[in-house]
Parts: C-alpha cells; sequence; structure tokens
C-alpha cells in the first residue's frame, strides 16, 4: 500500500513538474513517471520468451527493455519475434522468409512501404501457420522485408494480434487470449 502511494505521489510529481515547467522535456518526464510507477523486478528475472500458460491464455514477461519477444514456429520453423502493435503485418526478415520456406525466388518486392526506420520494399505472403505454445492461427497475411539493415528481428504484427479474442500489456507482461 505504501509502495503505490509512493509512486502516486511521484507521478503527480513529474506531472506538476512538467505543468510548472512547460511541456519540452514532457517524454522524459513520461518516461521517468512509467519508470516509477513499473513494478519491483523480482528477485529472479523471468526470460522474455517464458511464457505462463493458462486454458486459452499465455503470458510472455518483457525483456529489460520493455519488449516483448516470444518464440513461435512458422509453417513448423522456429522464428524469434519482436511483438509490434505498431506493424500492420506479421513481417519476417528476408532469412526467416528463407528458413520457413519461401524462397527469394517465390517473392516479388513490388510494393513499397512507410516503417518506423523509413520505407522499405516488400513483398506480400501468406504463411500457412503460426503456432505460438498451444495456440494455432492458420492462413496469416505477412510481408518480407527487403531491408536487412532495417529490420534485424521478424515483427508479430496485428495481422495476427487482431485475430485473438484479447491482448493487454500489464505490470510488463503481454498477456493473449483465444
Amino acid at each position: 500500500m505504501l509502495s503505490w502511494a509512493l509512486r502516486t505521489v511521484l507521478l503527480w510529481g513529474c506531472i506538476a513538474y512538467a505543468g510548472y515547467y512547460g511541456w519540452e522535456n514532457r517524454a522524459m518526464l513520461l518516461a521517468d513517471a512509467e519508470r516509477a510507477m513499473a513494478p519491483a523486478p523480482s528477485s529472479a528475472p523471468a526470460s522474455p520468451s517464458t511464457a505462463a500458460v493458462v486454458a486459452n491464455s499465455m503470458t510472455f514477461r518483457a525483456g529489460p527493455g520493455g519488449h516483448v519477444t516470444l518464440d513461435a514456429a512458422v509453417n513448423g520453423t522456429p522464428v524469434r519475434f519482436l511483438v509490434d502493435t505498431g506493424a500492420s503485418l506479421v513481417t519476417l526478415t528476408a532469412e526467416d522468409a528463407a528458413a520457413v520456406g519461401l524462397a527469394g525466388g517465390d517473392l516479388h518486392f513490388s510494393e513499397r512501404v512507410a516503417t518506423a526506420n523509413g520505407t522499405v520494399q516488400m513483398a506480400r505472403v501468406k504463411l500457412r501457420e503460426i503456432r505460438l505454445g498451444q495456440l494455432t492461427m492458420e492462413d496469416v497475411d505477412a510481408m518480407v522485408v527487403d531491408a536487412p539493415q532495417r529490420l534485424r528481428m521478424s515483427l508479430l504484427g496485428m495481422s495476427f494480434l487482431k485475430r485473438l479474442e484479447g491482448y493487454e500489456m500489464r505490470d510488463g507482461a503481454l498477456t493473449i487470449s483465444w
């Protein structure tokens, strides 16, 4: 109870500071407030890919940078994903696409897409399946990006997430349900 009260006081203090000194540094202040509101780390940190499984639900802990990464199987092949709600489609790196059986000659990089890292060429694909623990999702729209210097890890985007019953980020963990 006391820690909640202290975090609340700190949050309101940051808000008051922002109001008094202007909004020039609001991003930094909000980041400080989020860090203050975050729960204290446990004595045994969980691996980012460690999932807690409940019937039709899984929980993944965020890594030290606050990002959720997880291991899934795409068309039966293991792929490491960064969960990205800002990505419209599941996005595979060229290396992961080759590993899951999407050969370079079969890919037509005929579209351009604006990303957070700039504009890139992409090829639309349909993944036969993505398996994540006990969840299997079939016929998932995706893209392969032809920009290895801009995309280091495949992204689990909205073409997967929007088909779930729900997903929620709370207390440093992503919970998905289906």
